[in-house]
């Protein structure tokens, strides 16, 4: 593998490697990214796929071959979802998961992403920290270690073993002919809807559902509001009881009701959170803290117990794993599975939804009003600021003294008798994020929104 000049600026991140094709992420450095991981984790097994990039496939290969030229076995699962990385490195005990995708970042971009033995999370601490080092110090691309034999490239995994746990999600469910808008987004998931079909009584109206490297139709990411339009469509067109959505990865999923109104993610929480703890007799929950209110009220009335998490997946599943939770959910539609070892996945939640729907017969828009009514909020609003610490001290100095109570696990909580209020950095961009909640108080939401947005931009 030829040498190449090192990437300009670190694409190591806070929870996984992303950044700009070539001058950050290319094939010698895939390469070297392979040969740092045997050097840092010392694997005998490594479960490696990607997604549907025209970029990832290649840079796949270079990662697979530092891996193998450093002794270690890969086992290739192909273009694939990151869930599927995840679920076949806990299933088959490997002890390294890496996914070569970009998720729904722009096409300039790609990455990396890692999950440990038993698909548990990569950190810091335990892996970014070092592996940075590894690629990225002054020697790194001039080591290169002798290893006694080379590495073996293992047939290609079994996604049927994996398609077999989706089903298993509802296999005792008395499933209803339900007639479902899955809009693929030209990412991954297309193919595994096409899987799941014969096994499930649901007519599908596929959209963009075959994957595409040169992503056609844009990039798959419909939590933005201008990417959530070809789904709404077709669920109004075809008269469909309900719309999923995937990013490119499809590690989320989005949710829209027979309307084609897309549904927040903070209410899907709390209502997989309440299904799962009906189905198990109780159990833990975990949320974030951005929006809180309603996911509270839901799990405790459903005789469960909720656990706050900061934001962020690898945070999540070790609450999730040190509390012995069923389920965790993130309002940015992260859904987390403790029987699909903890991790986050874009098919399981859409299966639980359905699947409360047919029991319950009651409409997905049905279930969402009930609990918009009850806890209205304002949805994320990302703001610009120039200095996001000093926005929110100044916030802090304004409200805090007349909050019953002031939160600090993840940015600036602040909690009064009838509406709450979450304002926390981003950790990629100089951007605010703020969420509001109300107990049921829409004039009240509409108040508290607009002070704090005068007073983030004043």
């Amino acid at each position: 593998m030829s040498r190449a000049a090192k990437p300009i600026g670190s694409p190591f991140k806070a929870y996984d490697v992303r950044g700009m094709i070539p001058t950050q992420i290319n094939m010698p450095f895939a390469y070297r990214f392979g040969q740092a991981m045997a050097a840092h984790a010392a694997p005998n097994s490594v479960v490696v796929g990607h997604d549907m990039r025209l970029d990832s496939a290649p840079l796949a290969a270079a990662l697979q071959q530092g891996l193998q030229d450093s002794g270690v076995d890969v086992y290739p699962v192909g273009q694939c979802g990151t869930e599927e990385v995840y679920f076949h490195t806990a299933q088959m005990n490997a002890d390294v998961g890496l996914m070569v995708t970009a998720s729904h970042n722009p096409d300039s971009y790609n990455g990396i992403k890692i999950v440990l033995k038993g698909a548990t999370a990569a950190t810091q601490e335990n892996t970014l920290g070092p592996m940075e080092t590894l690629v990225m110090g002054e020697d790194a691309f001039d080591v290169v270690a002798e290893f006694a034999a080379r590495g073996k490239a293992q047939p290609t995994l079994d996604r049927n073993l994996y398609i077999e746990r989706l089903l298993a999600q509802v296999e005792n469910v008395d499933l209803k002919p339900l007639k479902i808008v899955a809009h693929g987004g030209n990412g991954c998931a297309g193919p595994i809807i096409d899987l799941l079909e014969p096994h499930l009584p649901f007519e599908f109206i596929k959209v963009d559902n075959e994957p595409d490297g040169r992503l056609p139709n844009g990039i798959p990411n419909p939590l933005l509001p201008e990417k959530r339009q070809r789904a709404a469509d077709a669920v109004k067109a075809h008269d469909a009881d309900l719309g999923i959505a995937w990013d490119g990865d499809f590690d989320r999923c989005f949710f829209y009701d027979h309307e084609g109104t897309f549904v927040e993610g903070y209410y899907l929480v709390g209502l997989i959170g309440q299904t799962l703890v009906r189905q198990n007799g109780g159990g833990k929950v975990v949320y974030d803290p951005r929006l809180t209110w309603n996911t509270i009220d839901q799990i405790e009335a459903a005789g469960g117990t909720p656990i706050v998490c900061r934001t962020g997946h690898t945070f999540f599943k070790k609450v999730m794993r040190d509390n012995d939770a069923i389920y965790g959910g993130e309002m940015s539609a992260h859904h987390y599975f403790k029987d699909f070892a903890y991790c986050d996945t874009g098919m399981l939640p859409w299966l639980a939804i359905v699947a409360e729907i047919c029991q319950s017969g009651i409409s997905l828009k049905e279930m969402v009003a009930a609990r918009i009514e009850k806890f209205p909020c304002s949805g994320e609003i990302n703001f610009t600021v120039d200095d996001a610490p000093t926005t929110i001290k100044k916030l802090q100095d304004e409200l805090a003294s007349k909050a019953n109570e002031v939160e600090d696990i993840d940015g600036l909580g602040m909690v009064f008798d009838e509406w709450r209020c979450n304002i926390r950095a981003s950790n990629t961009e100089p951007l605010l994020r703020l969420n509001l909640e109300t107990r049921g108080n829409k004039p009240l939401l509409a108040e508290k929104t607009a002070l704090l947005s005068n007073l983030i931009r004043g």
